[in-house]
């Protein structure tokens, strides 16, 4: 497997600190930032540019300040998450960039006209019409750029660029080219260069449209980047909102509305029609219906009662519940798919990895090409005002903030649609997985089946010594004393006919692995019980009857097993149990083939039963009779064939083939999230959760590659007609803002999956 996420346990969490920061502009801020947070003793730290959250493991949360002060040295405002809060910074930042695109679009638009008709229709000029471009340029090139302006400031305080880097030097050598040519007179009487089209000669020497329209293309491609990043991560921490911020607690017998972390586990709470379940708990009074389409994706309610576990987040439809809480805080299901979802978009990819390493060298060296580019059309004879332009063009358009978004934007977005179909990423070593896959091996029990065993059908034998109803009295009454499944079946299987398994009994014992034996009160007398397989029965050299023994083999082929009841010794029936296959299970199973992926059944069943399972969901390979423990091996043997298998199983006995597959699933069936050693987490009930999975995690890694590959080919393709001076400044600005706002656009895009229009 590719890698796992720690367990948000108390102590884990008690050393983890997350931040919200303020004043990144690209990735080469998250990766200053980062660089500084891991210079601190004993931390690790990873910073998200998309979701502008540092993620800092190894420091105890009162020492978040020593974090916070690290961040703020580092030129950067921080402040420690708080819940119901994390949206404010990023609304804040949407205001301001949102004011600041208002002013400058209000005064380009005029600024850009005056300048074409200054610049067709010389005669309309006026005295001082330079000076009045100029004052109309300075708000916007000095206010509205400001926060080009200070994060540029802010990096050569520390010796570093950025792409704000670029972006304040580009505007400002427009600006101050502009002034310097009005002051020198440097612009012969003649016109003005508006970037595009064809001004009358000599009008080479002011840029001040430049400077505004550049600005004001790069703030409307901010503030739209801000937008989705907003309401990219408002998916991921749709999760986190779900649970409930108080709850009607039960104390000495009197209802008490209190914040949820004053609930300790053992209270009793009240769950009225239409409310969220306050945490994770057991039903002790009432029945319901339980929706839990938010959390887990499934959109059926499921009818709960006496005994059942609800989770904390998911709706009470119906009647009013009394729950008893059974964990809380940080434990509950809620809370550990919420953390499990915000590490699995702090995590890095390989590619980002080695992205964040090409930015933190791409801007010196746009900034070197750029005077190269300079330097060259002056050496070539190009003229100084086609030099400047080439050199502009340079700067504008290499900003690589596309590169930045590509990995964490579409990471995030598809990290969060997943946990709302009840589909838990772990990270993007899962996404990468996903890709190499040939091979998806389930297992059997509680993975295609329910897990649980429920009684087919009872047989009594036509020499049997006792009736129909007093055969299944007897062995209920035996089996309602042992815990294995198989007893559990046939006891509630007896109870749903009508048959009490409440004859006396005496010397009860459990044959491990076999059956069990006892003595049972019947009509009158004592009569020896004793229930097992036919291969028990053989031991003990008793003889079956012709039927029983068909019998056998008919339930064997059906994939169920039948068992064998004796009464003082002479073969009075049979029972037939199964764990019934899932619904979805063959729909599942023929999803993941259209995925071109090979299926294989794994269990511990015996080869018949097996292959008679197989048959009836469809998989291509059938590995039966298998240990538990041989499991891991299995998969192994599978890799060695070449094979790039994925694992999905339970996450409780299969934990060691999870973890060998190159992609594990795990198929939760209790609360406990985090602790599954498996790439990803399947939460919802319905098998198809399993395609779901893998098509999500593929449809993510191709977004993520489709933007790298229009990032790299935009900023290979884009500098060089640049530096040849084949691009104005004006549509290199506006092209730069394209290219971001595309990536963003295309990671969104994965916000509809699992929808009819995907």
């Amino acid at each position: 497997m590719t890698g796992t996420v720690a367990t948000p346990d108390s102590g884990v969490l008690d050393q983890r600190v997350e931040l919200d920061i303020a004043g990144m502009t690209c990735a080469a801020c998250a990766s200053r930032i980062e660089k500084k947070l891991n210079k601190m003793d004993g931390v690790t730290a990873t910073v998200n540019y998309a979701t502008e959250r540092a993620v800092v493991m190894g420091l105890p949360r009162e020492r978040a300040d020593e974090a916070v002060a690290t961040v703020e040295k580092a030129g950067y405002g921080a402040s420690p998450v708080i819940a119901g809060e994390e949206t404010s910074s990023s609304n804040d930042r949407i205001t301001m960039l949102r004011n600041r695109l208002i002013v400058a679009a209000l005064l380009t638009v005029p600024l850009g006209d005056l300048a074409i008709v200054l610049a067709l229709a010389p005669q309309m000029r006026f005295p001082g019409w330079q000076w009045l471009l100029i004052g109309c340029s300075l708000p916007v090139v000095f206010w509205c750029a400001l926060p080009f302006h200070k994060a540029a400031w802010r990096n050569l305080r520390h010796g570093s660029t950025s792409m704000d880097t670029l972006v304040s030097l580009g505007v400002l050598s427009a600006f101050t080219w502009s002034v310097v040519s009005t002051i020198l007179g440097d612009h012969a009487g003649q016109g003005y260069w508006v970037g595009w089209g064809i001004a009358p000669a000599g009008a080479d020497t002011l840029y001040l449209e430049v400077a505004s329209a550049v600005t004001t293309f790069l703030l409307g491609g901010r503030y739209m980047e801000a937008r989705s990043k907003r309401s990219a991560r408002g998916v991921l921490e749709a999760l986190g909102r779900l649970a409930p911020t108080t709850v009607c607690v039960l104390r000495d017998g009197v209802e008490q509305v209190v914040p949820i972390g004053s609930l300790k586990v053992g209270e009793r709470f009240l769950v009225r029609p239409g409310e969220r379940v306050a945490t994770d708990g057991r039903v002790v009074v009432g029945s319901s219906a339980i929706d839990a389409s938010m959390m887990t994706g499934e959109p059926v309610p499921q009818e709960v009662g006496l005994d059942d576990r609800v989770l904390g987040g998911t709706i009470n439809t119906t009647g009013a519940l009394i729950v008893e809480a059974e964990r809380v805080g940080a434990h509950t299901q809620i809370a550990q798919m919420a953390a499990t979802a915000e590490q699995a978009q702090a995590r890095k990819a390989r590619v980002q990895t080695m992205v964040d390493k090409v930015v933190a060298v791409f801007v010196p060296a746009v900034l070197v090409l750029s005077v190269l580019t300079l330097a060259g059309w002056l050496v070539a004879g190009g003229g100084l005002r086609a030099a400047f332009s080439a050199a502009l063009s340079v700067l504008i358009i290499a900003c690589p903030c596309a590169l930045g978004l590509a990995t964490p934007i579409a990471l995030m977005v598809g990290v969060g649609r997943g946990g709302q179909l009840g589909i838990l990423i772990k990270g993007p070593d899962a996404l990468e997985a996903s890709g190499r896959i040939d091979t998806v091996v389930l297992d059997k029990t509680g993975t295609l089946t329910t897990g649980t065993m429920t009684l087919e059908h009872v047989r009594v034998f036509a020499d049997a010594p006792v009736s129909d109803r007093a055969f299944l009295t007897a062995v209920a009454s035996v089996e309602r004393h042992s815990e294995h499944p198989i007893a559990k079946a046939i006891v509630r299987g007896a109870q749903e006919a009508g048959v009490a398994a409440d004859a006396s009994v005496a010397d009860v014992s459990a044959l491990p692995g076999e059956g069990a034996t006892g003595r049972v009160h019947l009509d009158g007398s004592m009569r020896e019980v004793l229930i097992g397989s036919a291969a028990l029965l053989a031991s003990r050299g008793v003889d079956l009857p012709p039927e029983a023994a068909a019998l056998a083999d008919e339930a064997a082929d059906q994939g169920r097993t039948a068992v064998f009841g004796l009464i003082d010794g002479t073969a009075a029936g049979a029972l037939v149990v199964s764990d019934a296959i899932k619904d979805s299970a063959a729909e599942a199973v023929a999803r993941l083939k259209g995925l071109g992926l090979r299926t294989v059944l794994l269990t511990g069943d015996r080869q018949r039963a097996a292959e008679a399972v197989g048959a009836r969901v469809g998989v291509d390979e059938v590995i039966a009779e298998v240990l538990p423990t041989d499991k891991a091996a299995t998969i192994e043997r599978l890799q060695a064939d070449g094979r790039r298998v994925a694992m999905v199983g339970d996450g409780i006995n299969d934990a060691a083939a999870l973890a060998t597959a190159n992609l594990g699933l795990a198929v939760v069936t209790g609360t406990d999230v985090a602790m599954k050693s498996a790439d990803i987490i399947l939460v919802r009930r319905t098998l198809d959760v399993v395609p779901d999975a893998i098509e999500l995690a593929r449809r993510t890694l191709r977004t993520i590659k489709g933007n790298l590959v229009w990032a790299f080919a935009y900023n290979v393709a884009a500098i060089p007609l640049a530096a040849a001076g084949l691009l104005n400044p004006l549509i290199a600005g506006f092209a730069m803002s394209l290219s971001s706002l595309f990536v963003v656009t295309n990671s969104m895009r994965l916000r509809r999956y699992g929808t009819r229009s995907a």
